[in-house]
């Protein structure tokens, strides 16, 4: 086929030998198969930021690590420069992302470079080397729903003691080749530490598991494995082969409503007096 314009400077440069054909194309990026020497691999082309909708953005961005405070400055503003920067901020997560979690042993298509955008990668297949289904296009029967979700909560879970949190997952970001589950689909992956939504995000991402699975094995409706893993990473008890049990035990201990309004109105004087401050400060200057 005719070489996309993305994709000429690494057929130039030798890192691409042929476009095979195009495998797909979605909201964030358009994804071709090529051939790599005798390699047969893949070719995510992000697409520009002026083609994409980063009205989620802001939320996975947090704890994220940026050049400079100028970067950081202009991705808050949203100026040309900041939404640029925005745009490189999201694909090199996403790099960053299967770079970090191939190497924890995590199942996510092995990365070869990214390169001017352009993101090379295992091609994941299934029995007949042809390009692997997405979990969602499945039919399957409740003894591999209940295998397949097991080792979908111990990606998620490798994934967390890698540091990270997918934000994102679902059945179609999941594929599955002749091995099971291979987690696909990184750009919004956000740093388990540095995100105060990370918690929420990973109980939805067990939850979305849960809910699709459960259509085969009702019984994994009843699970809580979000909480109950979240609340071993929090105390420091998370390792990979940690056995889990699917339950949480809630707090029966009913919350003192008098002492959170306290903390409220404490931090409200204290922002008061510091605004205080600050406008003295300006006066005397």
């Amino acid at each position: 086929m005719k070489v996309p314009k993305r994709l000429k400077p690494l057929v130039e440069d030798g890192l691409i030998d042929e476009i095979l054909s195009q495998l797909m194309s979605g909201k964030e990026a358009q994804v071709y198969v090529v051939r790599c020497g005798a390699e047969i691999r893949c070719a995510k082309v992000y697409k520009a930021v002026n083609q994409r909708s980063f009205k989620q953005a802001v939320q996975y961005q947090e704890g994220r690590k940026v050049k400079n405070s100028r970067q950081a400055r202009a991705m808050g503003k949203r100026s040309r420069y900041g939404q640029r920067e925005s745009e490189q901020a999201w694909v090199s997560a996403e790099v960053d992302a299967l770079y970090c979690l191939a190497a924890a042993g995590v199942r996510v298509p092995t990365p070869y470079g990214f390169v001017d955008g352009v993101l090379l990668m295992e091609l994941i297949t299934d029995d007949d080397g042809i390009a692997a289904p997405r979990l969602n296009d499945l039919t399957l029967t409740s003894t591999q729903a209940r295998d397949y979700h097991q080792r979908m909560i111990a990606e998620i879970v490798r994934m967390l003691c890698a540091g990270l949190v997918h934000g994102d997952l679902s059945p179609f970001n999941v594929l599955v080749d002749k091995e099971g589950p291979v987690i696909i689909d990184l750009p919004q992956a956000v740093n388990a530490a540095g995100n105060n939504s990370a918690g929420t995000m990973l109980e939805r991402d067990v939850d979305n598991m849960a809910l699709y699975f459960g259509r085969f094995a009702p019984e994994l409706l009843k699970t809580d494995y979000g909480k109950e893993i979240w609340g071993l990473y929090e105390s420091g008890n998370l390792q990979h082969d940690t056995p889990l049990s699917g339950h949480f035990a809630r707090s029966t201990v009913d919350a003192d409503v008098a002492e959170v309004l306290q903390v409220i109105d404490d931090a409200r004087e204290q922002e008061a007096e510091r605004r205080q401050r600050e406008l003295a400060a300006r006066e005397d200057n």
